[in-house]
């Protein structure tokens, strides 16, 4: 079995790479950075180091890697005869791809199983949007896009910056989920034993989505505002904690009315989560995992999202604003997007800019209190 894999980074290396190996593929990382694709074929092996409590070392063994803009041809004949091809790039690089993975599948026999295409991206839908641009590219070719299986996912794995010392070895929590829906393979599944197949995959991204990514991000906007440099740090101050917790009490009040589920089941997989921020070893800074604040105040993100939701429902949602409010206070000298909001702050009225980047229009029940928090942005700017 083998599977091809776009995206070498840590993600790639230390979540779905080990899964893909553990389930006994033989694995191609493909990316477009020479020199980390030039580390990868030299090695014979690189470690998974799972830190804080409960962690465990793994060892992947049994791969090669290549770089797709030094030979395309070669990423293309990998993808046509592989079993599996997973993503983990980020949800605006999948169009990128789409081209390598639709000549693979011109040039697939007709003889071989169907390719199993799953995007593994903090998005949601990840995998329609890709079969979309796969389709786009392969101009109506019908019988070429019947030959894979495309497959939705919803992935969750904290990896933290990386150590320049640790080479191709990569640090993570030792937490990990990789939910997939099963739909797609009509009762036959593949094995991957890391993961676990769903009915239903929706109530998985939303949960994760509105807990883990939306606590995750209040947490680093939150810790910024009051001077923490990580997010273990950020986490352990009573007035942040406070304010994260309520967040995410809100985001569970509306998953447990859209999804159903139990209250006590959404209460342990809350605190799970504020467990798995707390955890020491990560030391991950709050400037990483607040990067991009405009991607993540957009209208389909962790804030908007949920916030506009309980609005709609009657619902004031006041700690998801609160956390909105210092996202838009968050700079970053390395993120260009915090940058760019700071930009799009000064130039903009309040009801472009809640119309515009958050995407909630008038008449909306949100509408009036974004506009509030963004006034109050703009008298009040980051320091």
């Amino acid at each position: 079995m083998s599977a091809v894999h776009f995206g070498a980074g840590n993600i790639g290396r230390g979540f779905i790479g080990l899964l893909l190996h553990e389930a006994g593929h033989d694995l191609t990382f493909v990316d477009v950075n020479a020199e980390l694709i030039a580390s990868i074929r030299d090695a014979e092996s690189y470690r998974v180091i799972e830190i804080g409590p409960h962690g465990r070392e793994h060892t992947v063994t049994g791969f090669t890697a290549i770089d797709s803009s030094a030979d395309r041809d070669a990423a293309v004949r990998a993808v046509a005869t592989a079993d599996i091809a997973t993503t983990a790039v980020g949800p605006t690089v999948l169009r990128f791809i789409a081209p390598v993975i639709a000549d693979a599948l011109r040039e697939r026999s007709d003889d071989a199983a169907s390719l199993i295409v799953m995007a593994c991206e903090n998005a949601l839908h990840a995998t329609d949007a890709l079969r979309e641009s796969i389709a786009t590219s392969l101009e109506g070719d019908r019988h070429a896009l019947e030959r894979a299986v495309f497959a939705n996912t919803a992935v969750d794995r904290i990896v933290p910056t990386a150590d320049p010392a640790d080479g191709l070895d990569v640090r993570v929590e030792p937490f990990c989920e990789w939910a997939i829906e099963a739909g797609p393979f009509a009762g036959s599944t593949p094995s991957i034993p890391g993961a676990h197949f769903v009915d239903d995959l929706a109530p998985y991204i939303e949960r994760k989505l509105f807990t883990v990514n939306t606590g995750h991000a209040a947490t680093a906007y939150l810790g910024h505002l009051a001077g923490a440099p990580t997010i273990h740090e950020a986490i352990a101050m009573p007035s942040v904690r406070a304010a994260v917790t309520a967040v995410l009490e809100e985001t569970s009040q509306l998953l447990v009315a859209r999804h159903g589920f139990d209250v006590e089941t959404q209460d342990s997989y809350r605190a799970t989560a504020l467990e798995r921020f707390a955890n020491a070893a990560l030391a991950d800074p709050v400037t990483r995992v607040g990067r991009q604040p405009l991607r993540k105040l957009s209208r389909n993100e962790r804030f908007l999202s949920p916030a506009a939701a309980l609005a709609e429902a009657g619902i004031t949602p006041v700690a998801i604003l609160a956390a909105i409010s210092a996202a838009l206070r968050f700079r970053a000298e390395d993120d260009p997007e915090s940058l760019a909001l700071a930009v799009r702050l000064a130039a903009d009225d309040a009801s472009t800019f809640v119309t515009e980047v958050m995407g909630i229009d008038e008449g909306h029940p949100l509408r009036s209190a974004l506009v509030d928090v963004v006034t109050a942005a703009q008298a009040d700017p980051a320091v």
